[in-house]
């Protein structure tokens, strides 16, 4: 068993316990979650979220709501909807000699032969029009998206470089105002500097009033924060085939040929299989009488309507099939255009680099003659003003060339 001995009479408890009391506070508290940094997005989810708020993504479920009860009314087994008769005759006004006769009956319409099977194959082309319709609007929606996320990019590195050139220009307005204070410099040498700073701050200006519009912009359109770098795949080997514009035009003309087929088959109205049942009485005291119908009611001649509408849909056949005819040329053109756009844009961003890595070595150079006291100070800005234009272009030409990648995918047909 332990022994409590008592503490002498010099301890402090207080101080002896706060050592650990500290301890125990620190051990007992909830370390405090640090909140996550919000993902940045990828091109598709922004494509996704563009959808989502796009007015076309109504339209196009709306087409595809517009196919399913197209398809469901050709699946029915009836052309349109029964019909139910009520008759009654009675002389009680002009003899009343108590004859009357009450009839009741049902019409049912029915299908002409092949009529039902049309129907039901322009219903499969209309749902199948629909959704092809719904990936093309997805994808001239994907155009959208891209052309807005690399003028964001463009922007961006506008943003940066405006930044970079600010800072090197006010480092050298220091520099010339402490060498004009040594008498090394003239006092129009640190005038020239201070201008070329101002003038840095307002291009610096400009270029966060281009990235706040891009960023408007790319807000509006995605709801998203904006992107870093979008990414696209360097070479594309899919070819026109597989476009969606492509796959929906086809489908249109298929759509229209069996529409045209389907009114084919339902020129004359439906004809109709009619039940009756009919109970008369002969006359007063006279017993009743029943009997069953059966009636077949067959229409003749050609709907009237049915030829207007028969002229309508062979009117937007031969529609769909001219445009289906100029959109693969117009598809074939794009591709050899973007092709082209993305090998000058290698091009002009190899050339561009090649003359900034120049530039900016000429512009080191120059300024260890400066600072040597070997060279004036309008050739060092000059030289400085040339290599910060030089990485200006190799920035843009980095936003141009994935621009340009992005435009062969699109002219492709190829989704983020």
């Amino acid at each position: 068993m332990a022994t409590l001995h008592p503490l002498p009479d010099n301890v402090n408890i207080e101080r002896w316990l706060a050592p650990c009391l500290v301890a125990g506070a620190i051990w007992a508290a909830p370390v405090s979650a640090q909140p996550a940094p919000a993902p940045v997005p990828t091109l598709a989810q922004a494509v996704e979220a563009a959808w989502q708020r796009a007015v076309t993504a109504r339209d196009a479920r709306g087409r595809e709501r517009l196919a399913r009860a197209a398809h469901a009314a050709a699946s029915s087994w009836m052309p349109a909807a029964p019909a139910v008769e009520l008759s009654h005759r009675d002389d009680r006004f002009h003899r009343a000699t108590g004859n009357k006769e009450t009839e009741l009956g049902l019409a049912v319409p029915l299908w002409r032969p092949g009529q039902r099977g049309a129907r039901l194959a322009a219903a499969d082309a209309q749902a199948s029009t629909a959704e092809a319709a719904t990936r093309s609007a997805r994808l001239q929606l994907a155009g959208e998206v891209r052309e807005a996320a690399w003028a964001l990019v463009a922007r961006q590195a506008g943003l940066r470089l405006a930044q970079e050139q600010l800072r090197s220009l006010r480092q050298l307005a220091d520099d010339v105002d402490r060498r004009v204070a040594a008498g090394d410099l003239a006092r129009s040498d640190a005038l020239a500097a201070r201008s070329e700073q101002l003038s840095a701050e307002g291009a610096l200006a400009q270029a966060g009033q281009e990235l706040t519009a891009a960023q408007a912009q790319w807000t509006q359109l995605t709801g998203l924060p904006p992107l870093e770098a979008p990414g696209e795949p360097p070479s594309v080997t899919e070819e026109v085939s597989a476009h969606p514009e492509l796959l929906r035009a086809s489908l249109r003309v298929e759509a229209a040929r069996r529409q045209l087929e389907a009114l084919r088959r339902s020129r004359r109205e439906a004809p109709e299989l009619m039940f009756s049942a009919r109970q008369e009485t002969p006359g007063s005291g006279q017993a009743r009488e029943s009997s069953l119908a059966v009636a077949l009611r067959l229409p003749l001649g050609i709907d009237a309507g049915t030829r207007v509408e028969e002229a309508a849909a062979l009117s937007e056949h031969e529609v769909a099939e001219a445009e289906l005819h100029q959109l693969r040329q117009r598809l074939e053109i794009d591709t050899q255009t973007a092709r082209a756009g993305v090998q000058s844009a290698e091009q002009q961003l190899a050339a561009a680099q090649a003359r900034a890595e120049l530039l900016r070595e000429r512009a080191r150079l120059i300024d260890k003659s400066f600072r040597a006291g070997e060279t004036a100070l309008p050739e060092l800005l000059r030289a400085l003003a040339a290599a910060a234009e030089a990485d200006a272009d190799v920035s843009r030409q980095s936003a141009a060339l994935g621009l340009a990648r992005a435009r062969l995918h699109q002219s492709l047909g190829r989704m983020p």
